[in-house]
């Protein structure tokens, strides 16, 4: 006898339907699963056999087949196992499913009862895309396959559950869809508790602002990762659809806890300097996101940034620029995108202390030098801000005045992120750092004080043509926050003076 049951599977970030055929015949009893499937897939046949007997059911003893189709496509993990289980009790007629836009998901324990298992976002809104309109899942997984709206979730705990709901004996109930609530808890940490460094709070807004990638410079102690780990609280909310892509990074990444729906705050990821360059980027023997796709709407801040790899380094040349990381493997493909704001935070030289006040630098020219020369050139054209963190002072520390809190900072910032949407019909984008070509001619108009002052700077500083338009940028940011429709010259000096590090001998020669 033959059966069929609907299932989907995982291609980088993207899902596609999955057919699991069912056919029992004569001959020796015999298990085997076709439709390229790995490791995992294969060791279904001892899963659903016990899980088939354990239950009470009555395990065929024939030859047995299972197709996943299409077999063009690689078939991972124990998501099917579910759907085999079916295939096989239809196929043996113990059951019978009629419904064709019927698709089911989830790992078999030994006694039946069902897994959760990771990539359910992605698969449930390709579900809902191919007119799948009920949907079986584990329970841990039910309120987040219930995020992909249009389609109706069912969350079940054994498989048993599964197949009561379809004989009409005891009926599942449906999961609703979880409201969306960006932002339900407050981010936990807060500028008003950073003392002093005006100059670097204020480069922060201007990045939060824009989407500006940025670097922090200074000695050890001057609160530079204090800083970047406040970052997230001066970020706006996620709209929905940022939070539906980033949740499903984290999906198939395994990294959504039980039970949970949408992400409602942004990622901030902040890899160690001795991440791999396939963790930054992604891959693996099952290509998997890397650390830029999971900061991807959010924050990625890379402390130390000198002591990363060389190659880890470039990695990031891609994802930086164009906002998405192609990754080729023999497996196969995917792309994965990677939006996300660069925070990086180094010091000026191997001991810490060149340029400090008090301190006096062990290193001697040509070790800053080489220190410095482990950021290449077009890493560091590619980082709109470059920011100097200086010592704080003592009666910095000591003052009893309260410093400005990220609810005020985020009040600025989102004003200017409103006056950015509302350019969203000429500019295609909803952030000045993703500016290019013809729109940021459009919207990047300089008065003519402005315009002989870049002129110079260009010349003076040997600025490349990329650092030139994001100089544009973050001027229009800078105007933005002033609520200017024009870029003047002192939105433009301001943004000039975060391009310190522009000088000859940061480049690779």
């Amino acid at each position: 006898m033959f059966a069929k049951v609907h299932s989907l599977g995982l291609n980088g970030l993207d899902g596609f339907l999955v057919t699991a055929e069912a056919d029992i015949s004569g001959g020796l009893p015999q298990f085997s699963i076709v439709g390229l499937p790995d490791n995992a897939v294969k060791e279904a046949s001892d899963r659903v056999r016990s899980a088939i007997k354990n239950l009470g059911y009555t395990w065929p003893a024939s030859r047995i087949t299972i197709n996943l189709a299409p077999a063009h496509l690689r078939k991972t993990g124990p998501v099917y196992d579910l759907p085999v289980f079916l295939a096989l009790l239809c196929a043996a007629g113990q059951l019978k499913l009629s419904d064709e836009k019927t698709a089911f998901l989830g790992e078999l324990s030994l006694d039946g009862s069902l897994r959760p298992i990771t990539g359910i976002l992605p698969m449930a809104l390709a579900a809902a895309k191919a007119g799948i309109t009920q949907l079986f899942v584990p329970t841990e997984n039910a309120v987040e396959a219930a995020s992909a709206s249009g389609i109706t979730v069912y969350g079940a705990a054994t498989a048993r559950d599964v197949v009561n709901h379809l004989m009409g004996d005891a009926p599942l109930t449906p999961t609703p869809c979880p409201e969306f609530l960006p932002m339900r808890q407050p981010y936990p940490l807060d500028f008003a508790d950073v003392r002093g460094q005006t100059a670097a709070r204020r480069a922060l807004e201007i990045a939060a602002a824009g989407m500006h990638n940025v670097l922090l410079v200074g000695p050890p102690g001057t609160g530079k990762s204090m800083l970047a780990k406040r970052m997230p609280g001066i970020l706006p909310p996620l709209t929905r659809e940022e939070a539906v892509d980033a949740t499903k990074i984290y999906s198939i990444s395994g990294l959504l806890p039980g039970g949970s729906g949408l992400l409602s705050q942004r990622p901030f990821r902040s890899p160690h300097h001795s991440v791999s360059c396939t963790a930054l980027s992604g891959g693996g023997t099952h290509i998997r996101p890397g650390e830029v796709s999971l900061a991807h709407n959010g924050v990625l801040f890379l402390d130390e940034l000198p002591e990363f790899s060389r190659d880890a380094l470039e990695v990031l040349r891609q994802p930086v620029e164009d906002g998405y990381v192609s990754i080729s493997r023999a497996s196969g493909s995917a792309t994965f995108p990677s939006q996300f704001l660069l925070l990086a935070a180094m010091n000026p030289c191997k001991c810490g202390y060149f340029g400090h006040p008090q301190k006096a630098c062990t290193c001697n020219p040509s070790a800053v030098e080489r220190y410095r020369q482990r950021i290449s050139g077009p890493l560091l054209d590619r980082i709109d801000l470059h920011v100097e963190v200086q010592p704080v002072l003592y009666e910095e520390l000591n003052s009893q005045q309260a410093s400005e809190s990220s609810a005020s900072i985020l009040e600025r910032v989102t004003a200017a992120r409103q006056r950015q949407h509302q350019r969203h019909a000429i500019t295609g984008v909803w952030c000045n750092a993703q500016l290019s070509g013809q729109a940021l001619r459009q919207v990047c108009q300089l008065d003519a004080t402005a315009n002989v002052m870049l002129e110079r700077a260009f010349r003076s500083l040997g600025l490349s043509a990329r650092a030139h338009d994001r100089i544009l940028k973050v001027s229009r940011t800078v105007a933005d926050l002033d609520a200017s429709d024009t870029i003047q010259a002192k939105h433009l000096a301001e943004a000039l003076q975060y391009r310190g590090l522009d000088r000859k001998h940061w480049y690779d020669q």
